[in-house]
């Protein structure tokens, strides 16, 4: 009980901060653009209290501690102004209304960078360094039958020094099922194992004719470094971070689906809120927690960055289409009902998507089903 209670009151620590981040970026943008704001609200309705009003604008504490919503003035044109929820800033000339659609995001993109800035001052740069690290041994594998064990370190297969994760396969496929001496590291000392490369079945299914049977990632070690460079790196690697997942976005319709296939593993399907509030269960009880938090936030970060501006209805991206559209047209609106029914398309299908995986992460918590693997 008291973990689940820690799980969730850190995963509604990360969403507060990163939905109020996000909306400070419109509200602090809208206040610049001199576009009127009613109201910055942190939590969601219903109201709690007002904690004070400034300038005409109300700040306000309220009742679901899901993040923060920025409400704009009335533009005559909608019945509820509130962004985030349908709302619009339809009074606004367009290239004022991307400016404020576009701050959101950035400010998700900034925090990433500030938090692994911050991170990296206090752990170090993660610099690669020795061989790769067994994360797991799969049974009735090669590996499993030579005895490799979780946490060894593979420094060598055969006459290959093992300095990079692309050479296993590789000296896998080479081996032509011949049986290799491989040397790791237990416990601090070198230990020769022969293992013959074979066939074997990763638990999603994957089938290898020639493999070994374990899971590895390069092994790192934490340089310190002045804070100059720890704040360089944490921009160049959230712009880094940001191309993976952008490279991954063509995957996604296939991810979806896996969550059909009894044979797709956890892993590799969509999260949603209940599969992103167990993910934060798990890496607050790693060894090095309280970082490993901060990195997760960092990295849901970079995704929000970039989901809110894709072109999806309801979300950042697809006021931007329509202020473009708007823009290129010489100031000609699509009509207001047009683009709500749009956006209201848009969000019914992006809620039928969420209870879909939510659904799928109520089961995969009742299995017990890791959400980042073993």
């Amino acid at each position: 009980m008291l973990t689940t209670l820690l799980s969730v009151s850190a995963f509604l620590l990360m969403l507060g901060l990163l939905v109020v981040v996000h909306e400070i970026g419109h509200f602090v943008c809208a206040i610049w653009m001199g576009i009127k704001v009613e109201e910055f609200g942190i939590g969601y309705p219903p109201r709690a209290l007002v904690m004070f009003e400034r300038g005409g604008v109300k700040y306000t504490l309220n009742w679901l501690p899901l993040g923060g919503f920025v409400r704009f003035a009335n533009s005559g044109e909608e019945k509820d102004s509130l962004y985030g929820a349908g709302g619009s800033l339809a009074a606004a000339t367009p290239w004022r209304k991307i400016l404020v659609m576009v701050a959101g995001p950035l400010m998700n993109l900034f925090l990433a960078m500030i938090i692994l800035s911050v991170i990296f001052m206090v752990q170090g740069v993660p610099t690669p360094a020795g061989g790769q690290d067994i994360s797991n041994v799969y049974a009735n594998t090669p590996a499993a039958a030579a005895g490799f064990q979780k946490g060894d370190e593979l420094i060598r297969l055969g006459d290959r020094q093992i300095t990079e994760s692309a050479l296993i396969p590789a000296t896998a496929q080479a081996s032509q099922g011949r049986t290799l001496d491989a040397v790791v590291v237990r416990g601090g000392k070198e230990i020769v194992l022969k293992v013959t490369p074979g066939p074997w079945t990763a638990p999603n299914g994957t089938r290898y004719d020639l493999g070994f049977g374990f899971s590895y990632s390069q092994r790192v070690v934490h340089m310190s470094v002045n804070p100059a460079v720890a704040a360089w790196r944490g921009v160049s690697d959230s712009i880094a971070l940001t191309g993976q997942m952008l490279k991954s976005l063509s995957s996604l319709p296939a991810s979806i689906m896996g969550i059909f296939s009894p044979s797709t593993s956890a892993t590799s399907q969509p999260i949603g809120p209940v599969g992103i509030a167990r993910a934060t269960g798990e890496v607050i009880q790693q060894p090095g927690g309280f970082l490993a938090f901060w990195n997760l936030t960092a990295i849901l970060s970079l995704n929000l960055f970039l989901l809110n501006l894709l072109p999806i209805p309801a979300l950042d991206g697809s006021h931007i289409i329509f202020s473009i559209v708007e823009w290129v047209r010489g100031g000609k609106k699509v009509p207001p009902e047009k683009e709500a029914l749009v956006h209201a398309l848009g969000f019914a299908a992006l809620m039928a998507l969420m209870l879909l995986i939510t659904v799928n992460d109520v089961i995969n918590a009742i299995q017990g089903t890791p959400v980042l693997g073993n």
